[in-house]
């Protein structure tokens, strides 16, 4: 006797959206299939496939979370998978949302928070997605900033301007249970709030430049989430609150940073994609470009050239020539990077030379923001000889990554590692083995001292550069040097 199959039960709870939404059966596997192409995604969903979720059937891999996204952009309202009557949202897309409110920005980081600092060891291993990168850079470029992030106090009684109306205060979101947290939801948020989440960022932010993100990633996560979200989710009028949402965008960053030096590039990217939206709730269009341009960092590690360029590009866009000096070196500085990634000589020293020259039209102790006071004459030298390793253009690598060396201060030991690496590359493409050993084997010393997958990655690469050398004394000694590390 053969057994049956198990017996579907009919989804009500898509059949009523999809009534309330007006879509045909087609429609909506169109808008699925498209939302997914915006992720790199080929589906090829039809009508048919409409019906069997319809019927029951349970649509696998991310599917769930973009149907949900797709309903979400109709209705005007969040909607979960399991609104939808569909199991749980798959980790590969959450997190790619650029949230159409401050609250739903927080609901959607506190959960990329915790699913990080609990068991969920496969957000971590999530592929980076190029085309993810669209639209949050998009909706970050044409959005307008939040009239109201104020919780829990009486909005102003300022009319809006010409409109004649006093604001609404917005909906109270549901608080769900904090796991762990000390203080509990609706905290009254005070300025020294504010201020230790910045004094913690500095602390992080000094780990990770001496030793790797791994010294700082886990116990970062943690704090945005025990002491962060209750913060977010508390009390604080509206100029308190820009400044609490400022903080959370530095940390938030920082987590994708710390991430990304970890090798774990989508849960990166999804770092960056909230903190993008946390800085347009804080009103710091400057902070926006500033997390499109570590973005576009990614991009170039990772050798999506063209990427990079456009998030450059987008990001001094959103600024525009108003920014101070030093913001606009360095979203110069990034661009150029992508050319360089792209070999395109012409466009990479374009954009060096309007690097160089906001750079010197920088005045000290002007009024820039406190992330970009630290791009001087030490880091451009370091991007211009990344800029000419990539080029090939090997004599000049060499002169900009030693000068990066004699200006970089010793506390950014990884960023001096990871010039150290290109000044080496840079002498074993001109003949230059023995010092070009030299260089490699002491940056493997300071590799094997921290936790960066980069810095090691950096190494690696040397090494597959050495190889066509493998017989030299030079290279065996290297070897046998690296080998005891080991």
């Amino acid at each position: 006797m053969t057994e049956r199959a198990p017996q579907r039960t009919p989804n009500r709870q898509l059949a009523a959206l999809i009534a309330e939404a007006g879509f045909s059966h087609a429609g909506l596997a169109r808008r699925v299939d498209q939302l997914g192409l915006e992720h790199g995604l080929d589906l090829r969903y039809d009508k048919t496939s409409v019906t069997r979720w319809l019927r029951g059937q349970q649509p696998r891999g991310t599917t769930p979370a973009l149907i949900a996204e797709v309903f979400t952009r109709r209705l005007g309202r969040r909607l979960s998978a399991q609104d939808l009557g569909l199991d749980a949202c798959a980790p590969v897309y959450a997190g790619l949302e650029f949230a159409a409110t401050p609250e739903e920005a927080v609901d959607i980081v506190s959960g990329l928070w915790r699913k990080d600092s609990g068991s969920h060891a496969e957000l971590r291993k999530i592929a980076f997605t190029p085309a993810g990168l669209v639209v949050p850079s998009r909706d970050w470029l044409i959005g307008r900033a939040d009239e109201r992030v104020g919780r829990g106090e009486p909005p102003p009684a300022a009319l809006h301007a010409g409109s004649g109306r006093v604001p609404q205060q917005g909906a109270r979101l549901a608080v769900p249970r904090q796991r762990g947290a000390e203080r509990g939801p609706g905290q009254k948020v005070s300025g020294g709030d504010v201020a230790a989440l910045r004094s913690v960022g500095e602390l992080f932010r000094a780990l990770d430049h001496a030793y790797g993100g791994g010294h700082a990633r886990q116990a970062l996560v943690r704090y945005l989430e025990h002491e962060a979200e209750p913060m977010l989710r508390g009390t604080y009028g509206e100029n308190l609150g820009r400044r609490l949402f400022a903080a959370a965008a530095d940390l938030t960053r920082l987590a994708g940073w710390t991430s990304y030096d970890l090798a774990a590039h989508g849960l990166a990217q999804r770092y960056y994609v909230q903190a993008l939206r946390l800085a347009q709730a804080a009103g710091d269009r400057a902070y926006g470009s500033y997390v499109l341009v570590t973005m576009s960092r990614q991009a170039v590690y990772l050798g999506h050239g063209r990427e990079a360029v456009q998030l450059a590009r987008v990001a001094q866009q959103g600024v525009g020539a108003a920014a101070p000096p030093l913001v606009q070196a360095l979203l110069h500085a990034a661009e150029a990077r992508g050319h360089g990634v792209l070999g395109d000589a012409r466009a990479c020293n374009a954009a060096l030379a309007r690097a160089e020259r906001a750079l010197e039209s920088a005045r000290p102790g002007e009024d820039a923001p406190h992330w970009a006071r630290t791009f001087d004459e030490g880091r451009f030298a370091a991007e211009v000889g990344h800029c000419h390793r990539d080029l090939q253009q090997y004599r000049s690598a060499i002169r900009h990554a030693e000068r990066a060396l004699q200006l970089s201060p010793p506390a950014y030991a990884r960023s001096r590692l990871l010039c150290r690496v290109v000044l080496a590359t840079a002498r074993l493409a001109v003949g230059e083995l023995d010092q070009a050993c030299a260089l490699g084997a002491e940056a493997a010393l300071q590799a094997s001292e921290m936790r960066s997958v980069r810095a090691t990655e950096y190494v690696r690469d040397f090494e597959r550069r050495l190889e066509p050398y493998r017989d030299a004394g030079p290279v065996r000694t290297y070897r046998d040097r690296v080998s005891a590390l080991r």
